[in-house]
């Protein structure tokens, strides 16, 4: 296990594992039984969409493992989960069954309140296991994907509706930046608000692109950046690409990074 992060606002814990493919669902079977004897919806609530108390289970290859592997892993850990702990499995990413379920937000919809009516209907039956709803585990998203970037940024404002109205701006599906994600949350807690995000491919948008047009758009609003934040894990090449933006030097090398020149030689 390599990083945890979890967050009171968003109630959630993102949990990141490094494993080899034979022990890969194993692993995730381990936390996913942990999770659903600890964990009710019927009793939780957070900022953050959910619709199990596995939510999200993503495959992710590394160094060179093919992503076809990472499919397979995601077909059979869903396979388990749905028989061994009764909670139903939505396949999304490359490991989607159906076209219209690749995206992880029209897998997850209005989350697990909305899925316990209408998980009957033909368009949310399930890819694996019973058409209903644990009673308190919810549903799962099991999935195989690139590297995503889970980055959110903090505004030092109470007004909600900003942080809405900026995430609109920048999301991918509004017209905004490609392969960007965003929604807007309270952190009530602290007085702030949020502009959360998902950076599905960092190839194309990285975070100082993201960061700087929130940064910009927060401006024209008369809001100013508290701080931003990477949740989980990033690749060394994500943060290469950072450099790249922020120094202005399109030309940087991933073998201008001296760790990688002393591994390489070593």
């Amino acid at each position: 296990m390599i990083d945890v992060q979890a967050d009171a606002a968003h109630n959630r814990m993102v949990v990141t594992f490094v494993a080899e493919p034979s022990l890969a669902v194993d692993a995730a079977m381990a936390g996913a039984a942990v999770a659903t004897e600890r964990i009710d919806l019927r009793q939780h609530r957070g900022e953050h969409p959910r619709m199990g108390a596995t939510d999200v289970v993503p495959f992710v290859p590394f160094a060179d493992l093919p992503m076809s592997v990472c499919v397979e892993l995601a077909h059979a850990f869903g396979a388990r989960l749905s028989k061994e702990l009764r909670v139903p499995v939505y396949y999304y990413g490359d490991a989607a069954t159906r076209p219209e379920r690749r995206e992880l937000e029209k897998v997850r919809r209005s989350g697990f309140e909305d899925l316990l009516e209408h998980i009957g209907d033909a368009d949310r039956a399930p890819d694996e296991g019973p058409a209903a709803v644990h009673p308190t585990a919810g549903a799962t998203a099991v999935g195989a994907r690139i590297p995503l970037i889970a980055y959110n940024v903090n505004l030092k404002t109470a007004d909600l509706q900003i942080a809405k109205e900026i995430a609109r701006t920048i999301r991918a599906s509004s017209g905004g930046l490609p392969n960007v994600k965003a929604l807007g949350f309270a952190l009530a807690d602290r007085g702030l608000v949020q502009v959360s995000m998902n950076l599905t491919d960092y190839r194309v948008t990285n975070i100082w692109k993201v960061f700087t047009a929130i940064r910009d758009e927060a401006k024209r609003h008369g809001v100013e950046v508290d701080a931003s934040e990477i949740v989980g894990t990033v690749p060394l090449a994500a943060a290469v690409g950072v450099l790249k933006d922020a120094v202005h030097e399109p030309a940087f090398r991933m073998d201008q990074i001296l760790e990688k020149r002393v591994w390489t030689a070593e």
